[in-house]
């Protein structure tokens, strides 16, 4: 009689085999579910990356355009309000550094140029790290209007004749608060006035010190004591351009 065994069916891998190639299939799975996780990894890696650059160019391209604007800007009213004083005979240069540029000194509008640029990148900067970003009047009307007053500052501080400087300087420091009062009421923009005013008001010490030019009538040390009045007024003015630029000339409603 046949036997049993000889009718039973036979496996055709032993269990340790069935085993190692279970184990050999889950391992290529991990390896390719690593692989497609590197490889998304370096992907989200290389978008993050390039959108940084991206970001960081605009930023500066931003930056160069704004401190160009300014520096146009400060370096146009520098030689306006300059020549302004010269034909008043408030400042004397030599004959020497009166033969170029319209007959003024060639170096005060790059040099208030550079000073407008600084400055009016430094007001929405403050602004920003001081967390107080800076809403009133926000609009090119009222940034106009600032300068339009500013230039009336500076024009008056050469046509109005009072009995002595105190009188003068005492009026200017009223209209430069006020211009301060009417288009920026911040902290940080009277902050920053007072301390363009103060540094000015020392290089021009020292540049009449040495003999570069002088003032006529000086009663502030070598100048004139209400010109911290007009680099305090400028600061502020030079400071509103920059945070309109800053804003990318959008226009806002304000609150008078």
């Amino acid at each position: 009689m046949p036997r049993l065994e000889d009718h039973c069916w036979t496996c055709s891998c032993s269990p340790a085999e069935s085993k190692h190639s279970s184990s050999s299939s889950s391992s290529s799975g991990a390896k390719w579910l690593a692989s497609k996780a590197e490889e998304m990894m370096s992907i989200i890696t290389s978008v993050l990356s390039s959108a940084y650059c991206s970001l960081h160019d605009v930023r500066t391209a931003n930056l160069i355009r704004r401190g160009l604007v300014l520096f146009t800007v400060g370096a146009f009213l520098a030689l306006v309000l300059n020549l302004l004083q010269i034909q008043r005979n408030v400042t004397l240069f030599p004959e020497e550094v009166m033969t170029t540029l319209f007959s003024s000194a060639w170096w005060i509008p790059p040099c208030c140029g550079t000073g407008a640029a600084v400055v009016g990148l430094l007001y929405p900067c403050l602004d920003s790290h001081l967390g107080e970003p800076h809403k009133f009047k926000r609009e090119w009307a009222s940034v106009m209007r600032c300068i339009a007053v500013f230039v009336g500052i500076n024009h008056a501080s050469v046509k109005l004749d009072f009995d002595n400087n105190v009188q003068l300087s005492l009026t200017l420091a009223a209209l430069s608060l006020g211009l301060w009062w009417t288009f920026d009421r911040s902290r940080s923009g009277f902050g920053l006035g007072i301390t363009t005013a103060f540094l000015a008001t020392v290089i021009t010490q020292l540049l009449v010190y040495n003999g570069v030019y002088q003032y006529t009538s000086p009663d502030f040390l070598y100048v004139r004591s209400w010109l911290p009045c007009i680099f305090f007024s400028g600061g502020v003015t030079v400071g509103n351009i920059g945070r309109q630029l800053a804003m990318g000339g959008v226009e806002k409603p304000h609150m008078d």
